[in-house]
């Protein structure tokens, strides 16, 4: 355990071109931290967001592009010794997380986990929601989230950079955060070929073009992480227009691209399968609350998941505990993907289920 100082700067970079997807602007978050004592509950940190802009995404089939996208995380503490224990170190790497929106996703939790564990952290966020990113901050409804563990508030400043690897050079650790259905409401069968193949474009096939193009100026035994759902291999009536194909193909991607990526790179890639979070790209689905109260019926563990939890799962799969891991999908849903059946319907009405009375 450890305490650490973290210093956020988010930075802008200029285009990076990615086939099917397109980022006109780039929202730019960094995070590092530098740690030194032991206990993560003190977490000592002072960030500083210095721009916001967006990566958009052109469903059709025009590339890519990254436009002025990213945040540079500056480490206060110049301590390299080695830390007691068995801790997450992440210190002397650097992520970049696309896919930021708000501050209450998994995207923004997996950056801030790795933050706390030392990474400098680059974020790209869509360019559709860089409007409402940038007022929100602006407005001050970010300001809880950006309270640090030391009780200090995440400052904002501006600041503008080249490219990605002109700035930086190269990268340690990718997070794929994207996903996108716009018939997710309609039911497969009704689903039109443009809505599943956009589904597919966006949430799927963006995660291999976005490493195709970050692999070469990633260090050799980095990390790459995705983010699916447990719709990939189960039923979840709702969770429509092509989406579940989509998150089956990311899974069965996610297993290829580590092998290739291993081979030719020695980059792992892994993938995490999170429960529901009330998000506000999750709302837009229309069931998510539902979703919640589902899981936290029928799962092992009856509490509701933390994005906190996502980040923390994340930020292993990120460090060297992780280096023999590559190619798995690891689930954070308090084992509902164990689960056969739902255990509050009323044809268990009888049984004698465990439950936990310290809800």
């Amino acid at each position: 355990m450890a305490t650490a100082t973290s210093n956020m700067h988010v930075a802008i970079a200029k285009p990076f071109t990615f086939p099917s997807c397109e980022v006109s602007k780039s929202s730019v978050a960094v995070f590092s931290g530098g740690i030194r004592e032991a206990s993560w509950t003190k977490l000592k940190s002072s960030c500083h967001i210095s721009s916001t802009h967006v990566i958009s995404q052109n469903i059709a089939s025009s590339p890519v592009k990254f436009n002025r996208l990213v945040t540079k995380a500056i480490s206060e503490s110049n301590d390299t010794k080695p830390l007691p224990g068995l801790p997450i170190d992440l210190r002397g790497k650097r992520a970049f997380i696309a896919g930021i929106a708000d501050d209450n996703g998994y995207g923004w939790a997996i950056a801030k986990s790795l933050a706390a564990a030392g990474a400098e952290i680059l974020v790209g966020t869509w360019v559709p929601a860089l409007n409402i990113f940038e007022t929100s901050l602006r407005r001050g409804k970010f300001d809880e989230s950006r309270v640090l563990p030391d009780g200090s508030l995440m400052e904002i400043t501006k600041e503008v950079a080249e490219s990605v690897k002109e700035d930086f050079g190269s990268i340690d650790i990718l997070v794929h955060s994207l996903a996108n259905g716009p018939e997710v409401s309609k039911p497969l069968l009704e689903t039109s070929r443009y809505g599943y193949l956009a589904a597919i474009s966006a949430s799927s096939y963006s995660y291999v073009s976005l490493l195709k193009h970050f692999v070469p100026i990633m260090n050799p035994g980095g990390a790459s992480i995705s983010l699916t759902y447990i719709a990939a291999e189960r039923i979840i009536p709702g969770y429509g227009g092509g989406m579940s194909s989509a998150k089956a193909a990311l899974e069965s991607d996610t297993k290829v691209l580590a092998f290739e990526a291993g081979r030719k790179h020695r980059i792992r890639v892994n993938t995490i399968s999170a429960g529901p979070l009330g998000s506000r790209a999750a709302k837009a689905i229309g069931f998510i609350d539902m979703m919640i109260d589902y899981s936290s019926e029928n799962a092992p563990l009856q509490k509701e998941l933390s994005a906190e939890e996502v980040g923390n799962a994340a930020a292993f799969l990120a460090s060297p505990l992780a280096s023999a891991i590559t190619g798995t999908v690891l689930y954070v849903d308090n084992g509902l993907n164990a689960m056969g059946v739902g255990v509050d319907s009323p044809v268990f009405k009888d049984l004698n289920i465990p439950r936990d009375n310290q809800r």
